[in-house]
Parts: structure tokens; sequence; C-alpha cells
């Protein structure tokens, strides 16, 4: 890589919190200022998503997502945490809005589902566990895929249960895991042999900032338009989001430590707790009756909040879990 690049490269890496805020600052200017191209930049959301995946999948090595299924602690403390612990948050917060049919059923759908995505982005850049993560994975959709209609049934009631579908939840996994996870073990394996795929790994690294940005542009940009037709009734939301956020963040810090977990294991678990998998949920939300047409917008107004708050928790969380004296894997590692 030139030096120059290099030199940018390293100036992105830097300044990267600032740059996501100038990203979703740029989103919401663009979605307001063109509300039209909402349509096409939520239809670009999956694939640039994937593109960043595979950009992540690429620093991860294979070898050590593999060794990862065995970290049977790591996986019981983010499943302990995401449906023992999480549920009971999510009733809680649910019932501030239980007088609106649509925000509370919103709220139960996002809060539910544990994000799949790029929480292993963002734990990543927080030195936290990205194999781990990555191998906990189809756990974590299954078990959402399974639970979610029981928990709805028990906090909504039946009638719910008619728009829960696995369909959206496959898709995803299949879209933005296992697509771009087969992609870089291809890469990563002609990387052996030739220069061309090393090459690829090294402009890949180089632009996960970038990608990360137009992630945040694109996923503010395609939904501001719709948030802000409906702002003061949305606006309930935005403390119960951030108190969930407040919440969670100790519920990742007592199951890791519970569960024994390393310094990186532990600040993986605290972002797997905090992030839900808002984008799989949208399409279930977006498919219900007009009567309930708050909850993808319940949804939405979830991830704003939540992209705000783990831009905060990058910086933080490596503090309220410090690497220990004989050092810990650093905030690109696995």
């Amino acid at each position: 890589m030139p030096a120059p690049t290099r030199s940018l490269v390293g100036w992105c890496d830097s300044h990267q919190v600032a740059l996501y805020l100038v990203a979703m600052l740029g989103g919401a200017l663009l979605g307001l200022a063109a509300p039209r191209a909402a349509p096409s930049l939520e239809h670009a959301i999956d694939p640039v998503l994937a593109l960043l995946l595979f950009a992540t999948f690429l620093g991860v090595p294979l070898v050590e997502v593999g060794r990862a299924f065995g970290e049977l602690r790591f996986l019981a403390a983010v499943l302990g945490g995401n449906f023992l612990v999480v549920p009971l948050l999510a009733f809680g917060l649910s019932r501030f809005v239980a007088d609106d049919r649509g925000l509370t059923l919103g709220v139960l759908l996002v809060l539910l589902t544990p994000c799949i995505d790029y929480v292993i982005v963002f734990a990543g850049l927080a030195g936290g566990a990205r194999a781990r993560l990555l191998a906990a994975a189809p756990l974590l959709m299954l078990a959402q895929v399974l639970l979610l209609p029981a928990y709805l049934l028990l906090f909504a009631g039946g009638d719910v249960l008619a728009v829960v579908e696995p369909a959206p939840f496959v898709e995803a996994f299949l879209v933005l895991i296992v697509v771009p996870l087969a992609a870089a073990a291809l890469v990563q394996a002609l990387g052996r042999r030739h220069r061309s795929a090393r090459a690829v790994e090294r402009a890949a690294a180089g632009a996960m900032v970038p990608l990360m940005m137009l992630t945040l542009t694109v996923v503010i940009g395609s939904q501001i338009a719709a948030v802000g037709s409906e702002a003061l009734q949305l606006a309930r939301l935005v403390p119960l989001y951030a108190a969930f956020v407040v919440l969670a963040v100790p519920v990742g810090l007592v199951v890791g430590r519970s569960a024994g977990l390393d310094v990186p294991g532990t600040r993986a678990a605290v972002f797997s707790v905090v992030t839900r998998n808002s984008l799989v949920v949208l399409p279930l939300a977006l498919a219900l009756p007009e009567s309930l047409a708050l909850a993808p917008l319940a949804v939405v107004t979830q991830t704003m909040v939540e992209l705000l708050a783990v831009l905060v928790l990058v910086r933080l969380v490596p503090r309220l879990v410090p690497s220990t004296p004989t050092g810990d894997q650093p905030a690109r590692s696995a």
C-alpha cells in the first residue's frame, strides 16, 4: 500500500467516530432534502451492509472462527443475556407505550431480537472478539426465530403471531453472513498463492471506515423522512431506547464476567446485548396492517438511537473493560 494511502487510512482510523457522525448527518440531510430517494436507498442497505461485512470477515482469520465454535462460555453468555435478561427489559420498557398498539409492537419486535450483522463490526472497533460473535450468529438467529413468537404471545397477545415469519431472518442470514463469509474465505484461501487476492485483502482493510460511513448514510437517508413525519409520536420512544442501552450495558458486563470471559469476549458480549436486529425485523413490521403503521417507524427510530449509542460505546466499552497488563487483542483483532 503506497505511503499516502497508508497515511489516509491511518487518519480515517484515528478519526472514525467523528467521520461516522458526519456520515449520519449527511444521510439525514440527504433523506430530508430528497425524500423520493428513500426507496432506492432502502434497497441499497443490504448490498452495502454485505460489502461492509465482507471487508470485516476478511480481517478475521477463519481458523479463529473455527476455534470460536468451541467457546461454550461465550455462547452461553450471549444467549443468556439476549434471551433471558433482555426480554425482561423489553417488556418493562414496552409498558411505557402500552396505550399505543403499534408502538408497543414495534418496541417488542426490535428489542427482543439481537443483532447478527453490524454488531461484529462495532464490537471489533472496541476490541471485542469478532470471531466469537461471528460463530455465535447462527445460534442467535435460530434462537430469535424460535423465541420471538413465544415472547410476543406472552407480552402482546396471540393475534400478533401472524406477522412472525422466518423468511426475513433466513434471508438476512444468507445475504449478510453466509455470502460475505464465503467470499471472504475464498479470498483468504487464494491469498496464500495469488498476489491479487492479497491486494483485495489490503484494499478491504483500508476501506473499512469509508464502507461504514456509506452504510450509515444509506440507513439514515432511507428512513429519516418517514420518521420525521411522525416525530411527535416517535419522540416518546427515544428515552426508552436510550434507557435500554443504559440498562443493557451492565447486563452485558455482568453476563460476560459471570461467564469468566476474557477482555475481548466481555466487550463482545456487551455489544451483543446492546445491539438489536432492526434491519431484519423491519420487513416484519412493514407487513403489519395499516392500524399498526407506527410499528415500522418505531423499529427505525431504534436504529437511529442505537447507531448514535454504539459510536459512544466504541470508546466507552474499552474503558469499562480495560485490557489486562499482559495484553489482550487490539481493537481490530478477532
